[in-house]
């Protein structure tokens, strides 16, 4: 019983022993559904599976649905229950689910959206964070959407005008390579029964049969082996800035390089503006909206400046990447407070620019494409039936 009421003493007393500033400072334990969405914000960054088909099929209908069922008075969650069964990609489905969950566990949307970074970049992520904090994020998903509209545009076209050429060009090579590997051979054993000697440009392409039928398989590891390489030194900085520059100083091509890269450049500041994004980190985040390593670098160089007080305009007006165009309507939307207004109308403007440009390079490419299949086959075919035009001087031996 002493034992007893001893122990009892010394668990009822007061604790007079100091603690240590250890002791002090040690963690408070969390309530468990706080560590559970702490946990999964540090682990739910990994990528989506078919990720670049949901950001190009299914993220700018995702964002005008959302936009129009908030504007509708119906609550965050609910939206996307509604737009988990509307939509068709079981990939985007899962995604959808995680952001409901997040936000269940009490995420905010904009933190919600950011443990999915391969379906929704820094952009979208930063203007729906500032849809969040200004009450408005019906209006900014709907402004997405038409951004994420106008970018798919601009970008389906310059793809499509771009890859006729390149479709052509593959064709015409691959007609040749055949050519020359299968049916120059058969002519050349021909000729050889004859036993006099070809003229020139028949006796260039057997000798370049001959070369590709011993050595195609080593010309074909280079070309291969040239284009990783030139894909992973394209990944570097140095190497991306010096394809950049190169794209930009091309004849005909790099004007409409130019001309994309500031339409994306004038349409997504505007759009950051719009949504109440602060210039200095619209200007982080328009860097890379541009697609060009060249405009990314003076972008920052020139958000340096305005971060010193000077205006946009000033700072962009030292590189001559920008057009002056776009300088003088920039440096009048400063002084009237309405760069958003401004910038877009600018992206509207060289939006159409690129559309005259891509018509006329259609139209001029087209022929200059028969001309070069015409010039590449028939070439393969004359120095092949040359000989047979000449037969009477080669069977009398020259």
């Amino acid at each position: 019983m002493a034992v007893f009421k001893s122990t009892l003493q010394q668990a009822t007393a007061p604790e007079t022993a100091p603690r240590s500033v250890e002791q002090f400072s040690a963690p408070i334990p969390r309530p468990a559904a706080e560590k559970t969405v702490k946990e999964q914000r540090k682990s739910a960054t990994e990528s989506v599976v078919g990720a670049r088909r949901i950001r190009a099929r299914e993220l700018a209908p995702f964002s005008r649905q959302l936009s129009a069922m908030l504007l509708a008075g119906m609550p965050l969650v609910q939206a996307l229950d509604a737009l988990q069964d509307q939509t068709g990609d079981k990939h985007f489905q899962l995604v959808i689910a995680g952001l409901k969950n997040y936000l269940q566990a009490g995420a905010s949307f904009s933190e919600s959206l950011q443990h999915y970074p391969s379906v929704f970049d820094t952009l979208y992520v930063n203007m729906i964070k500032a849809g969040e904090s200004g009450g408005k994020l019906g209006e900014t998903a709907g402004r997405l959407a038409g951004f994420l509209e106008n970018s798919a545009r601009l970008n389906r076209k310059v793809k499509s005008a771009m890859s006729y050429p390149v479709v052509v060009l593959f064709i015409a090579i691959s007609i040749a390579v055949a050519m020359i590997l299968f049916i120059v051979p058969v002519f050349a054993g021909m000729f050889a029964d004859f036993g006099a000697k070809l003229p020139g440009p028949t006796q260039f392409m057997v000798d370049l049969s001959t070369t590709l039928r011993k050595y195609g398989i080593f010309v074909l590891a280079g070309l291969v082996t040239g284009a990783l390489f030139y894909r992973k030194w394209k990944q570097t900085p140095t190497g991306a800035h010096k394809v950049a520059t190169l794209f930009l100083n091309f004849p005909v091509i790099g004007e409409l390089n130019r001309k994309v890269a500031t339409s994306r450049f004038a349409r997504t500041f505007a759009q950051l503006l719009k949504s109440g994004v602060p210039i200095l980190q619209a200007m982080d985040i328009v860097s890379r909206a541009t697609g060009n390593k060249v405009f990314e670098t003076v972008i920052l160089e020139a958000r340096a400046t305005v971060e010193r007080g000077e205006p946009l305009s000033n700072a962009l007006v030292k590189y001559p990447c920008f057009p002056k165009l776009l300088v003088h309507m920039l440096a009048a939307g400063e002084k009237t407070g309405k760069i958003d207004e401004m910038m877009q109308n600018i992206a509207d403007f060289y939006d159409d620019e690129v559309d005259v440009m891509l018509d006329g390079l259609t139209a001029l490419i087209e022929p200059l494409l028969m001309i070069f299949l015409g010039v590449v086959i028939g070439s393969i075919v004359i120095s092949m039936f040359l000989p047979i035009f000449k037969m009477g001087e080669i069977v009398g031996g020259g």
